[in-house]
């Protein structure tokens, strides 16, 4: 212990503030005390017995939900009825039924081309688009690869595995195909050559193979279709073609009648031709589905090319054509279609999305009998659907799978394990009112595999906000993911009219309502949504529908620097007194909002108008309040930044990065809006210049952006001037000139007072206004209140790797919000002023640059984090009471001290007072998150009220009444009077001691990056703080001492998806979104890694494979069925010879050690380990039994051929040798 006893002091050292003038003891900032121990007033380390120790932590993957991300292929086993996806990506997601759901991934990551079932094998053939063949053992929880086959000369095509073969045909681009051994995964010398197959009058080639499938008839004559329009049948065993079919049209697929003796194709015209094996010169029938039919008797006009057709046969009914593509191109703004041709019936089934692939699920799986087809299953680019056949209006099946979590890009995602066990079927039963109807009554036909709840039985739910304003609540438990619950939040708001683009200006575009943040409290079920637009809504909850007005609440928060440089030394900004930040409110039943006339600055307005008439709110959430930031003198509000909410105090807090708003829900009155240096008041480490709220527009020219930065980054200041000077073309307007000295160069996307008004003016030749520089100097990070908001999910984009000026988290937030959130499509912004490039360009968006400089720094000091708390506000104070702890984007903490009324029933009546307690605690970097200890180390969970039905029709006082639970230390015991602060920032994380404020033990956690998100969870019924780096490293830390527990570089951060969407919960329990439709779990948790085998379904379950139908005597005799056909003997190495070594290479898998390793640690693992031992001494004791029985036969031989030896020397004399 004595080994750090040195760095901690210096952490304390370098946490103390910048300034070096502001950091003493009563602050925290350089109270580090030597070792981790505690001062007079703290607990020492050695009497809070910590029982977490690095065993309990190891990470792994859980399982993926959603959609599969870029989708390319589609198989389905129709035996064990499982359905599998290939991706761009090289992914494969196999799903059953619901809960079993397995992700796969290719080490290369190239795309899947096709999948290929083993039916009824429990394997999986994938192709690449690296030209390799994988072989994936499916009889195993984690599906791993058994063989791969690398064709290192060839592109591979197509392929097709016959029903209960162990050969697979692949058909390659330059038109050969080759035949491989499944079980060996070796390449047969058998191939036929693209040139043995066509005439050998015909001089072009033939294009890449594009089909192949043997004949339902005769299993030795295969189809081969050539891209060209040529298809060979080719006879197997005399290697030979029994006939050659051409057509004009290139062909896209081909289908087999069962019977064999007809074969249909689709090609690029849009045609669908029918061939008929005893006439191959011309086809038997040729139609163009979708074509016009011409006045004078003509071919039918050329359609869209069928990408795909499947010929199904009913035995009680016509057969099933059914294809995709093949509209006319005159309907050039025609959705994706799927095609349903059922005798003469033709239904055209319009999609949302292109489609990928289509499959026919029958009844059996063998191809020579009657198919009798019962349902489709269409793989769009960003859907999955399942139509039934067997009724005539072609309804589709109700999908059980959470595939439409992108159905409105996400943007946010919260995590809740271990919540309140009523939760689940509440929100489920609200959610199941607004099912839709018309779905199939059919059960869901993709139903295979096996999957139990396991060992995990808390409840968990995941809530995701999407970006057209939708939330949606998740049934998490036991890792699987059902929808819950879904809240539109846009329904409190008016709809926007086209025309109201004019009247707004420039704040009109396509998602106004995505949400930004998220705040539940599952005990009292009140839910807080903060949204792009500057808006925060109140949601309670209810059983019950209620007709009602929504009220509102108008917030003016926008500061900025004053107009003084130096102001006089007995001036000390005073806190304001709670009652004069009483404005007059609008608690109105909606926000008068009017917008003002073109050409008119816009002020005190919100972005949205919220709804003024009475609305109906069905059971569920119900809107309870809608807080609007208003637009101040032209300047759009800010974005949010932070939001907390507390049930039993019945406050709601949300900052941005002008100040901090503190709203009582329950009286719907505003209690404090003011400027982030105004909260410090006199106890402001920096002694920076004070803001006020703005008064004028008036422009000061007085380098008000450099001001009071020299005293404290002296270098960085002069190193922002300097750089300046090497800026050639600026404009000569005066007030250009008098900037110039305050600009940085990336001021146009640095979000500080400096932003440079003259680089987008001198380019387009146009000066600025005074009036306009005057707006564009006080603006800050002003932003347009939305954007096209895309998902974080959409945006991949390479986070800054180096330290140079501020790189932070909060740099790399603001891209988070700004760019990935809420703006895709920056390139495309018309910037003729700087005017209006600055409003578009930094919609919702902090920087646009990798690093912030210290103008920024100082100038806009953005909330980042709020946590209400039943602590200690001041130092030395005896008992604890409500606070409101704020953390800043300088590292910088305060408590606000709450005074509310003394008892329930004076809450409605009496005025909550918020008054500052002048703490000030300081760490390195922007503060993310909070929470409190107590004397035990056992966490202390904020206050909240028990949930009760706002709407209950029992109406008596004792339903009225608040029911508060209060989690506050009893101040009887003899160390209750203290507490443990935990606050994490994204540089380190401190632990004071409460109340002497007293830092007791401080953790860098990084000081090449930074965190991106932490949270105190907990572990085993203790806790600890989890972190997850921008550098990739997942870490937890003991409390209270701040001792490393795990880091692991698990996930690099590549794109803004992940950083934006990264959660964590208790019980060790993570997620992010990993592709645009897709959330990862995972889990740190070393137990839960030991069980994941058991919770993990069963892809392949033991059934037999149904028999063949009996032909009868007549059909076989007369049905001209082909002889039996042994592949084996064709194909095997004694009768084809062996392939060469050039054209393939073999790789080996290690799917049954994977197998062996996913159930390693658990109960699954002893028993495989018991079960390899057995099979191995099973092995040893076959092979003695067979070198016995080898010498017994060898003994009997020797015995034998002595006998006979005997008998033939027997009776011959001596001499007749």
């Amino acid at each position: 212990m004595k080994k750090f006893n040195f760095r901690k002091v210096l952490d304390g050292l370098t946490a103390s503030s910048p300034g070096g003038s502001a950091g003493g003891g009563g602050a925290g900032g350089g109270s580090a005390h030597p070792g981790g121990t505690a001062g007079a007033a703290g607990t020492p380390r050695e009497e809070i017995q910590e029982t977490l120790t690095s065993d309990y932590f190891q990470i792994c993957k859980t399982v993926r939900h959603g959609f599969p991300y870029l989708p390319t292929a589609l198989a389905f086993d129709p035996v064990q009825k499982i359905l599998a996806i290939g991706t761009r990506t090289g992914a494969i997601r196999i799903l059953g039924r619901p809960g079993v759901d397995c992700y796969c991934q290719h080490e290369s990551g190239a795309a899947v081309l096709q999948l290929q079932f083993l039916i009824n094998e429990g394997a999986l053939v994938s192709a690449c688009a690296d030209d390799t063949l994988h072989l994936w053992n499916l009889r195993q929880k984690r599906p791993a690869i058994l063989h791969s086959l690398k064709f290192n000369r060839e592109r591979i095509t197509y392929c097709h595995l016959p029903f209960q073969s162990k050969w697979l045909y692949v058909g390659t681009e330059r038109g050969n195909t080759h035949i491989v051994n499944i079980e060996s995964f070796i390449l047969s010398g058998y191939v036929i050559m693209w040139n043995k197959a066509i005439e050998l009058s015909t001089k072009t080639h033939p294009g890449p193979v594009v089909h192949l499938s043997d004949s339902p008839r005769d299993e030795g004559k295969l189809l081969i279709g050539y891209e060209n329009g040529t298809v060979v049948f080719w006879d197997l065993r005399s290697k030979r073609a029994d006939l050659r079919a051409y057509y004009d049209e290139a062909i896209h697929s081909v289908a087999w009648h069962h019977e064999g003796k007809q074969f249909m194709c689709s090609h690029s015209d849009g045609s669908l031709t029918l061939w008929n094996l005893k006439s191959p010169n011309r086809p038997f029938q040729t139609t163009i589905p979708h074509g016009k039919i011409q006045r004078d008797g003509k071919k039918p006009e050329s359609c869209k090319p069928i990408l795909k057709v499947e010929y199904k046969t009913c035995k009680n009914s016509e057969p099933f054509v059914i294809f995709s593509g093949g509209l006319s191109y005159d309907k050039a703004c025609r959705r994706p279609s799927l095609t349903i041709m059922h005798g003469k019936a033709i239904t055209v089934l319009e999609m949302d999305h292109p489609i990928v692939d289509f499959l026919t699920l029958c009844e059996t799986p063998y191809p020579n009998e009657f198919q009798e087809p019962y349902a489709v299953v269409v793989l769009l680019e960003k859907d999955l659907i399942v139509v039934d056949l067997t009724q005539s209006n072609f309804p589709i099946f109700e999908n059980p799978y959470p595939i439409d979590i992108h159905e409105s890009p996400v943007t946010c995602t919260e995590y809740f394990a271990d919540c309140p066990p009523d939760l689940i079927p509440v929100l489920y039963s609200v959610g199941a009112k607004h099912k839709k109807q018309g779905y199939s009554n059919k059960e869901w036909p993709i139903s295979g595999g096996a999957w139990n709840l396991g060992a995990q039985t808390y409840p968990e739910i995941i809530i995701t906000g999407h970006a057209d304003g939708s939330v949606k609540f998740w049934d998490a438990s036991a890792i699987t993911l059902q929808m819950l619950y879904k809240l539109k939040t846009s329904k409190v708001f008016e709809k926007q009219k086209s025309g109201e683009g004019k009247a707004t200006a420039e704040i009109v575009e396509e998602d106004p309502f995505a949400v930004q943040m998220m705040y539940w409290c599952p005990e009292s079920r009140i839910f807080c949504v903060a949204g792009v637009s500057a808006y925060v809504v109140i949601y309670r909850f209810s059983k019950h529908e209620v007709n009602t007005e929504i009220a509102s609440l108008e917030v003016r928060l926008q500061y900025e620097v004053e107009d003084i440089i130096t102001p006089e030394p007995e001036i000390i900004p005073q806190f304001p007194d709670a009652s004069s930040q009483l404005p007059s409110l609008k608690s109105l039943s909606g926000s008068t909002n009017t917008v003002a006339c073109e050409g008119m600055m816009k002020d005190s307005i919100p972005c949205l108008s919220v709804k003024t008439r009475p609305v109906r709110m069905p059971p569920g959430y119900q809107a309870d309040l809608v807080i609007q930031l208003v637009w101040v003198d032209g300047e759009p509000p800010q974005q949010i930044t932070s939001l907390a909410v507390n049930s039993a105090y019945g406050l709601v807090a949300f900052g941005n990065c002008n100040g901090l708003a503190v709203v009582d829900f329950m009286q719907k009155t505003v209690l404090l809006s003011m400027g982030t240096l105004e909260l410090y008041g006199s106890s402001d480490p920096y002694q920076r210049q004070p803001r006020s709220p703005r008064k004028s527009k008036q422009f000061a020219a007085d380098n008000f952006c450099m001001r009071g930065l020299s005293n404290f980054y002296p270098d960085l200041t002069k190193r922002i001037r300097t750089s300046y000077q090497s800026l050639t073309e600026l404009s000569d307007s005066p007030v250009s000139l008098e900037l110039e000295r305050c600009k940085s160069p990336t001021s146009d996307h640095v979000n500080g007072h400096c932003t440079s008004p003259t680089s987008q003016s001198c380019s387009s030749g146009k000066r600025l206004s005074s009036a306009d520089v005057s707006k564009a100097n006080r603006r800050g990070p002003g932003r347009p209140p939305f954007r096209k908001a895309q998902s974080a999910a959409c945006m991949e984009i390479s986070l800054p790797v180096t330290t140079e000026g501020y790189i932070s988290r909060r740099a790399m937030l603001q891209q988070l919000h700004g760019i990935s959130s809420f703006s895709h499509d920056e390139r495309h912004c018309t910037a003729h002023t700087w005017m209006n490039k600055e409003n578009r360009e930094n919609s919702f968006s902090r920087s646009r640059s990798s690093s912030v400089s210290s103008i920024d720094r100082d100038s806009k000091e953005a909330i980042t984090a709020l946590y209400f708390m039943e602590s200690f506000a001041r130092k030395n104070d005896s008992a604890v009471s409500p606070c409101l702890w704020v953390g800043t984007g300088l590292g910088m903490v305060l408590i606000l001290s709450l005074n509310l009324p003394a008892s329930d029933d004076l809450r409605q009546s009496e005025p909550v007072m918020v008054s500052p307690s002048g703490t000030v605690l300081t760490l390195k970097g922007a503060v993310l998150t909070f929470a409190c200890l107590d004397c035990t180390g056992t966490l202390i969970h904020p206050p909240y009220e028990v949930w009760r039905d706002p709407h209950s029709a029992d109406d008596g006082e004792k339903t009225r009444k608040r029911k508060l639970v209060m989690h506050s230390p009893s101040s009887s015991q003899d160390m209750g009077d203290h507490q443990f602060a935990v606050i994490c920032s994204e540089k380190q994380a401190k632990v004071f001691s409460l109340p002497s404020q007293t830092c007791l033990y401080v953790h860098n956690i990084t000081e090449t990056s930074f965190l991106l998100q932490a949270d105190v969870v907990t572990l085993c019924n203790s806790v600890c703080l989890a972190c997850f780096c921008a550098n990739g490293h997942i870490m937890t830390l003991s409390l209270p001492s701040l001792r490393p527990l795990l880091d692991i570089n698990y996930l690099p951060v590549t794109d803004m998806r992940i950083a934006r969407t990264f959660c964590f919960s208790n019980e060790g329990q993570a997620l992010y979104l990993s592709s645009p439709t897709e959330i990862q779990r995972l889990t740190y948790s070393q137990e839960m890694c030991d069980n994941l085998q058991d919770m993990l379904g069963d892809l392949f379950t033991p059934v037999e494979t149904p028999e063949a139908q009996n032909r009868g005597f007549l059909k076989g005799l007369f049905g001209g069925s082909g002889q039996a056909f042994d592949r084996e003997e064709l194909f095997g190495e004694a009768t084809a010879g062996k392939a060469s070594r050039s054209l393939a290479q073999h790789i080996p898998g290690s799917g049954g050690i994977e197998g062996v390793r996913g159930a390693a640690g658990g109960v699954i693992g002893d028993l495989t380990r018991a079960r390899i031992a057995l099979d191995e001494r099973g092995q040893k004791l076959g092979e003695l039994d067979e070198r016995t029985a080898s010498m017994m036969a060898s003994a009997e031989a020797f015995s034998k051929h002595a006998h006979e030896v005997m008998l033939k020397y027997k009776d011959k004399k001596w001499y007749q040798f």
